[in-house]
């Protein structure tokens, strides 16, 4: 317990900065990428930054691709780049309904 509690007092989390995802949610629901953060620091918390980086690799990177998706999208591009490739050459023919034009109604 701190001698002078100025978070409290003044109406702001410090903490926040530093670990975005564990600090206090709004409507007490923890975020999306909380339990990769949680991991992360427990793995990395006590050993230093140069041990971290090498032992807690596989954590960080969840963490990295639960925040930016980055994984997610490249995946995405490359199945809507293999989509195209194929319809250009006419081996795949979308549904009616992916065509884009709005839907006769009875």
């Amino acid at each position: 317990m701190p001698f002078w509690n100025l978070q409290d007092k003044l109406g702001f989390n410090v903490d926040k900065w530093i670990a975005y995802q564990s600090s206090e949610q709004p409507l007490k629901r923890s975020g999306w990428c909380h339990i990769f953060e949680k991991e992360w620091i427990e793995c990395s918390s006590g050993i230093g930054g140069t041990r971290a980086r090498k032992e807690c690799s596989l954590e960080f990177e969840d963490l990295q691709e639960c925040v930016t998706r980055f994984k997610k999208v490249t995946r995405m591009m490359t199945i809507l780049a293999q989509k195209k490739k194929l319809i250009k050459e006419g081996k795949y023919t979308p549904p009616e309904h992916h065509s884009g034009k709005p839907e006769t109604r009875p």
